[in-house]
């Protein structure tokens, strides 16, 4: 498909697209969307950045506005579950950006904030609920929402509800909606478990696929910095000072790490906000505007930001700590390069950490280019994973990867 007009979508959404400068659907938007208008249940396995927000919220408009019905009072027509607060908002935001011109109610329920301004949402009745699963379950305990004749289900994220611990939460909550539905349920990956919550929800599924890979490889740059533990914060002071490092995400495995790179960094002058699980919903939220708004250059955080964060302008991904599920990298690099631009991708790899950097040069197909020599912290000499002491001969000739006008999450 060369053009969202061609996905024969409402006319007020092609004027949405339009406002926002979205032309080109990508591969995944190309290939749910038609599926989702005719009606079909969908099994969706892609990373983070491949455009699936979109993907399905497109035609959950679409087909809403064609069914021009009223929510119930304290009922929702579609329900949108996501893992984490910020995917939650995300999911919210870019449908205000596609509803822009229809008339829909939708509204995000979740922990770390009062539930009265969620429970009198929820009064009216919602066309669109989008919600985290454990302070859905509370309102629904309280009587505070009813999804008796909920018509839509998307499980966005799917493989994250279970490394979260959510999944017996999901199974509660879809007994709770009529067998009468279409289910979309979209996944980075397809643990034993998921495969089976997915052939429980779903009935006769299309199934659609991004492969990693491809995600991780086009528009970013990949290098690996081979140093001790110890050197990883002064390395880090070192490259902040340079200009090019605009917008800075930088990882790390715990939360504890996070606030530790961020007092590291503030000592030395660059100003910084510490993003995960242990900051309170308000906090969270704060440190993304500052960081959305370039208030903050750098954004210090653990997973909970790897997926489902669309902050466009992104310039480098830091991985202070190489992750340990290789899938993971893909979905920390993968905060770069959006909308059409060009990124670069850094990771720290000590010693101990070069058996999670072969598995996910395993996992992309391609080894990362060695960087770092002459820098603080050391100096570097092989490759992780040479034979023989062979010295790297850097990465190889970078595929092209297919060009859209924007990319959307």
């Amino acid at each position: 498909m060369d053009t969202f007009a061609a996905l024969e979508l409402s006319g007020r959404l092609l004027r949405a697209l339009e406002d926002a400068n979205y032309t080109t659907p990508t591969p995944i938007q190309a290939k749910a969307i038609p599926l989702l208008l005719d009606g079909y249940d969908l099994l969706g396995i892609a990373q983070t950045g491949t455009g699936k927000t979109a993907a399905f919220t497109l035609p959950l408009l679409h087909n809403l506005e064609e069914d021009n019905q009223r929510p119930r009072p304290r009922c929702a027509r579609a329900l949108i579950l996501a893992p984490t607060r910020e995917l939650a908002v995300q999911i919210s935001e870019s449908i205000k950006v596609y509803g822009r011109h229809m008339r829909i109610r939708q509204t995000v329920v979740m922990g770390g904030v009062g539930k009265r301004p969620q429970t009198d949402a929820l009064k009216r009745g919602v066309d669109i609920l989008i919600a985290t699963p454990g302070r859905l379950i509370d309102l629904l305990n309280g009587g505070h929402v009813d999804l008796g004749t909920c018509e839509y289900l998307i499980v966005d994220e799917a493989d994250r509800m279970l490394d979260m611990g959510f999944i017996r939460d999901v199974r509660r909550i879809v007994a709770k909606l009529p067998d009468e539905r279409q289910t979309l349920l979209f996944s980075a990956t397809m643990p034993a478990e998921i495969a089976r919550l997915a052939r429980e929800i779903l009935f006769e599924p299309e199934r659609v696929e991004i492969t990693a890979r491809s995600i991780a490889v086009d528009r970013i740059d990949q290098h690996v910095h081979h140093l001790d533990r110890g050197a990883k914060s002064t390395r880090l002071n070192h490259l902040l000072r340079t200009p090019d490092f605009e917008r800075v995400i930088v990882f790390t495995r715990t939360k504890r790490g996070a606030d530790r790179v961020v007092k590291q960094l503030g000592r030395g002058g660059v100003t910084a906000e510490a993003l995960h699980g242990n900051k309170s919903q308000n906090a969270r939220q704060r440190a993304l505007d500052n960081f959305r708004e370039g208030r903050s250059r750098v954004l210090v955080a653990t997973d909970i930001a790897a997926r489902g964060i669309d902050i466009d302008g992104v310039t480098h991904v830091i991985n202070y700590e190489m992750p340990n599920e290789p899938e993971s990298y893909v979905h920390r690099i993968g905060r770069t390069a959006r909308a059409g631009a060009d990124g670069i991708a850094i990771s720290f790899c000590d010693p101990s950490e070069r058996k999670n950097l072969r598995s996910i040069e395993r996992l992309i197909k391609r080894p990362l280019t060695v960087s770092g020599e002459n820098m603080p912290g050391g100096q570097p000499r092989f490759r992780a994973g040479a034979r023989n002491g062979e010295r790297s001969r850097g990465r190889g000739r970078r595929r092209d990867g297919h060009a859209h006008s924007r990319s959307m999450v």
